[in-house]
């Protein structure tokens, strides 16, 4: 039998078990499932770092019709643990592409799952939570599956950042003369980050993300920037107390955007919560307070920053639409501010993108004071 039509079962934690059919890679893994309400951009949720340990399931039932090519990946490889989908198709039609999703699933070696309800798993998961879940072609037994489900210890408490870290410090040229020096930290950034900072005329230096604060001042930046990632926000210890040390010390602008929004308040005295089932999609409502417009918004998070623990010293400048979550907020005082939504996103939407202007902006400001 292919292994594109191997059997293949899907067991959440819960003790419901989904029959279908292998599509990529065939083996078993654990991870958290979680699910994408994005019609487009599946390439850029297979290579987003901010899923390492998770496995998605795709709302919009037919995935892959535009096929795959290197100008959209986000990383130099897939993070997800697995690509949930109600229909694969095989023959894409788009002149830019270079391989069928298929193909690309088995060649970086992802499960990948077709001809489930993935309508009935997305519900589950948004009644009961982003629980634990398994995907199997080698393992047919439910039984035996839920309860690997049930037995894995889960991504609370893990620290995922330096699974998917740059090991080294690499420097990116702006086309032209760099206007601004910023130091990145990476916590699982992606390519589209440093691109919109290309854009404004950012020499970027990426760092790893157990930099310390000593270290990214010694570059002279003229900004700091805290990318997005994976996972739990609070054992990331060395993160944490770097921000801190920064707001300390840095006396320059501070921009963090999803992973990097939370390290902040983290950094600052706020709290973090869990949400029940994240946010992750690219149709995400909120509103922007300083203009009261409605922005659309790509977002890939399953923590938040508790409103009501903000210290006197931030103030919401954000809020999700939907649940009320912060989804902005900047430092009365100093030039610092974040955001959890990506207002990089590709392929969209870019309500969100004028962020880096407004960064840029606050760096030319503090260089002339």
């Amino acid at each position: 039998m292919s292994t594109l039509q191997a059997p293949v079962l899907v067991a959440l934690a819960d003790g419901t078990v989904f029959p279908g059919h292998s599509v990529g890679a065939v083996g078993e893994t654990l991870g958290e499932m979680v699910f994408n309400t994005s019609m487009t951009g599946y390439q850029e949720i297979l290579t987003d770092p901010s899923y390492a340990g998770q496995m998605v399931t795709m709302t919009y039932p037919h995935i892959g019709n535009y096929g795959v090519n290197a100008g959209d990946e986000e990383s130099t490889r897939p993070h997800v643990r697995a690509l949930i989908m109600k229909s694969c198709c095989r023959r894409p039609s788009n002149h830019m592409s270079t391989a069928s999703l298929d193909e690309y699933l088995q060649e970086h070696d992802v499960l990948g799952v077709e001809g489930i309800d993935t309508r009935e798993l997305t519900r589950r998961v948004r009644t009961q939570g982003a629980m634990n879940a398994i995907v199997s072609t080698e393992d047919l037994d439910p039984e035996s599956l839920v309860a690997k489900a049930r037995a894995w210890e889960g991504l609370e408490g893990v620290d995922l950042v330096q699974s998917v870290s740059c090991m080294q410090s690499y420097e990116v040229q702006p086309e032209g003369e760099a206007r601004f020096h910023v130091v990145a930290f990476d916590y699982g950034i992606k390519r589209n980050i440093i691109n919109c900072l290309l854009a404004e005329g950012c020499r970027v230096t990426v760092v790893p993300a157990t930099t310390t604060a000593d270290e990214a001042l010694a570059l002279s930046p003229d900004g700091i920037f805290l990318s997005n990632g994976p996972g739990d926000p609070r054992p990331l210890d060395y993160a944490i107390r770097t921000a801190q040390q920064l707001v300390e010390r840095a006396g320059r602008p501070i921009f963090g955007i999803c992973l990097g929004h939370e390290i902040l308040g983290l950094a600052l005295g706020a709290e973090i919560y869990k949400l029940k089932f994240g946010h992750r999609g690219a149709n995400q409502p909120i509103r922007e307070f300083s203009t009261g417009r409605i922005l659309i918004t790509s977002e890939n998070h399953g923590w938040g920053v508790l409103g009501n623990s903000l210290p006197d010293c931030l103030e919401v400048t954000r809020q999700n639409l939907n649940d009320g979550c912060v989804e902005g907020m900047r430092h009365r005082d100093l030039p610092i501010f974040s955001i959890q939504c990506h207002p990089e996103a590709s392929p969209g939407p870019h309500d969100s993108y004028h962020i880096f202007g407004a960064f840029a902006e606050m760096m030319s400001q503090h260089s002339a004071a």
